[in-house]
């Protein structure tokens, strides 16, 4: 009698390596099939984007985006999972493609040694299906939101800040909530005074888990998405609220 065929999409590398995410109820292979396929942008390998980009690349997305043009500084260190102290004084960009890497095999990484800006934003953008915002300053973001507006695609945004956090995913479905309904005074806050201001080291794992979380929501069509609404966390007092965004 010949051995029964098991009737499967993933590899038995796949069954094995995705064994806890296989389980999870409305997920399975239908769910990891997706997430195999799905290409996502990382814009900006600081703390949020060393914790975002190590999740996408553990949860096994197919092909991931990698964007920074900075070097790892020692006061990085503090929640900038990525680097370590002898990294210092190297590039985010090369140091994290070779360590995401290492944790998984499968993965295709494109790199940019680049910030987004105008000229670039929208080509780069087109060429993925979600752009998660791991940056660190108000003109990236409209930067981003401007590229996802005219190229239809989900914008996942995150910020910190001292002890707060805050998390939000822009211009999904119609209609929608972007960057620009949720801070419409672009030019007040390109304005703003850039001060350095202190980082809690725990919190861009908070936010950038979240953020994760909903790219895997968005791609593998499961759960309630964050769409057009402000999450906020303050980690002294663990208080979260929700806000609704406007919409148009």
């Amino acid at each position: 009698m010949e051995p029964m065929k098991r009737n499967t999409m993933l590899s038995d590398y796949e069954l094995e390596r995705y064994k806890r995410q296989l389980l999870l109820p409305d997920f399975g292979e239908i769910g990891q099939m997706k997430i195999r396929s799905a290409k996502v942008l990382v814009v900006g390998l600081g703390g949020l984007g060393s914790v975002v980009s190590l999740y996408l690349t553990a949860a096994g997305f197919g092909r991931i985006g990698l964007m920074d043009n900075d070097v790892v500084s020692l006061h990085n260190l503090q929640r900038q999972v990525l680097y370590r102290e002898d990294e210092i004084g190297q590039s985010k960009l090369i140091l994290s493609k070779k360590t995401l890497a290492r944790l998984n095999k499968q993965v295709q990484f494109d790199t940019y040694n680049t910030f987004l800006n105008k000229e670039n934003a929208a080509e780069i953008v087109s060429k993925y299906d979600i752009i998660i915002d791991c940056t660190d300053n108000y003109e990236a973001r409209y930067t981003i939101n401007d590229a996802c507006v005219q190229t239809n695609k989900p914008f996942v945004y995150g910020s910190i800040e001292n002890y707060t956090g805050q998390m939000a995913v822009l211009n999904y479905g119609k209609p929608c909530a972007t960057y620009r309904t949720l801070f419409p005074n672009e030019k007040v806050l390109l304005n703003k005074h850039r001060a350095v201001k202190g980082v809690m080291g725990i919190l861009p794992s908070v936010i950038a888990s979240l953020q994760v979380n909903e790219a895997v929501k968005i791609t593998a069509d499961i759960g309630e998405v964050m769409k057009d609404t402000l999450f906020t966390i303050d980690l002294l007092t663990l208080q979260t609220h929700k806000f609704k965004i406007p919409t148009k």
